[in-house]
């Protein structure tokens, strides 16, 4: 969260990175048309993190996919109104192709499945970066990735170039996944359930990562996750999602101490927590679990 980096209160709307008003999705299935975006409207400044919370279903995930159009052509239908960087990707697909790998980049949820496994990582974050600079050379695209590489905190990058993705662990493929986005010098970043497949202390330090480049950068980030653990650690505003629209918005902190809506509630109480320290209780229950 960069507060620092936001702009001026008057020049807030005309500094939006994003801005979403009244987007509808239906999914055509094989059941028929379902909705499952239902008018929502949020907008994303510079600087700043802005996260859609959420069970699995409540369209969050389809909200960012319908706003980079990455849904399945014919298969989803798209009303209302996106705005990347002042064109409306609704209105002209084209804008969405764009804008992907210049102004918004999108940081993939699972990365053991993200990047190609037949592939060096040094392959294909080079690829990335010729994308946003065709005229580099291979050299340079070296240079230039293992620079990132080392940006998101790899060991050795300059070994690491010609290694394969089976050959790195879980939180280090996220990080690569996280210079493959940033290979694009975006404005926006996407981050679709960054840390949903790591364990708590992996979590913990990409997304103390992502928010040392934000505030290096002063990147914008969309964030998605289920884990109101992590929105209150990231974000600057939080809205909270089910059945396709959004039930509560507000600033984080106001969301995670006063919660208006029982949904909303039943987040928070989902987030684990650490009971007290009862060492003689534990020595009992040992004690009577060896005797057994």
């Amino acid at each position: 969260m960069t507060s620092d980096t936001l702009p001026a209160s008057g020049a807030l709307l005309e500094g939006a990175l994003l801005e979403v008003e009244d987007l509808q999705i239906e999914l055509v299935t094989h059941r028929g048309v379902v909705r499952a975006v239902d008018g929502v409207s949020f907008t994303v400044q510079r600087g700043e993190t802005v996260t859609l919370i959420g069970e699995s279903g409540s369209g969050k995930s389809t909200t960012a996919m319908g706003v980079l159009r990455l849904l399945p052509e014919g298969l989803a239908v798209l009303s209302g109104t996106a705005r990347i960087g002042g064109e409306d990707v609704v209105s002209d697909p084209g804008a969405a192709r764009r804008a992907r790998g210049r102004t918004v980049s999108l940081i993939p949820q699972d990365p053991m499945t993200a990047l190609s496994p037949v592939h060096t990582v040094g392959r294909q974050l080079g690829e990335a970066l010729r994308l946003r600079h065709p005229g580099l050379s291979r050299a340079e695209a070296r240079e230039r990735g293992t620079h990132l590489l080392d940006q998101v905190r790899i060991s050795g990058p300059e070994t690491r170039w010609k290694a394969y993705p089976h050959q790195f662990s879980g939180g280090m493929l996220q990080r690569i996944l996280i210079a493959v986005a940033l290979a694009a010098e975006p404005q926006l970043l996407v981050a679709d359930e960054p840390t949903s497949a790591l364990d708590a202390t992996v979590q913990a330090s990409v997304l103390d990562l992502l928010m040392e480049l934000q505030e290096r950068t002063g990147v914008g980030m969309l964030m998605i996750t289920h884990d109101l653990g992590v929105a209150r650690l990231v974000s600057d505003r939080i809205h909270v999602m089910k059945e396709g629209r959004f039930v509560e918005s507000g600033p984080a902190q106001q969301i995670v101490e006063r919660p208006a809506h029982p949904y909303t509630g039943k987040l928070l109480a989902a987030v684990p927590s650490l009971g007290p320290w009862d060492e003689d209780g534990l020595d009992d229950h040992t004690m009577h679990g060896a005797a057994r």
